[in-house]
């Protein structure tokens, strides 16, 4: 995996990530790869807050995972920020071979980086392989997550 490259997205890689988007089963219902124009919209306004970290990673010129980070500071828990890991995909070519394990060990140490005192996210109740994945990297089900679609 030396060839690889974790850096911040830019707006050249919104297709990319839209493709990594759409190419996952239990979200291609809610994306619209057709007209990329919410997504650079979107891209904008998370560029322009400091608290978010959208991330790519990068093989060969080829965005082969995504997910972004988001800094939360809080009162709870004595004052601890958190951030939220959210949209963690990588390529269906790439599975297996130790790219997510990697990417969310970037994540959890540049959350450190970012001063958080906690990692979370959340995960679909359908995704149990991806449990597993969390668990194995040390992440506890300890919650249970609620979602209303405004």
């Amino acid at each position: 995996m030396n060839d690889l490259v974790i850096r911040p997205a830019t707006p050249e890689d919104i297709p990319a990530i839209v493709a990594l988007l759409v190419a996952d089963s239990v979200a291609v219902s809610r994306e619209s790869p057709d007209d990329l124009t919410p997504y650079y919209a979107a891209f904008e306004r998370i560029a322009a807050d400091p608290h978010q970290h959208p991330t790519v990673a990068v093989r060969d010129g080829r965005v082969v995972g995504t997910l972004q980070l988001s800094v939360i500071p809080g009162l709870s828990r004595a004052g601890t920020t958190r951030v939220i890991v959210e949209a963690v995909r990588v390529h269906a070519g790439e599975r297996g071979q130790g790219l997510g394990t990697l990417l969310m060990e970037w994540a959890i140490n540049r959350s450190r980086e970012l001063g958080a005192g906690l990692v979370q996210l959340t995960s679909d109740s359908v995704r149990t392989d991806a449990h597993r994945f969390y668990e194995r990297l040390g992440f506890v089900g300890s919650h249970i997550g609620f979602k209303m679609t405004l």
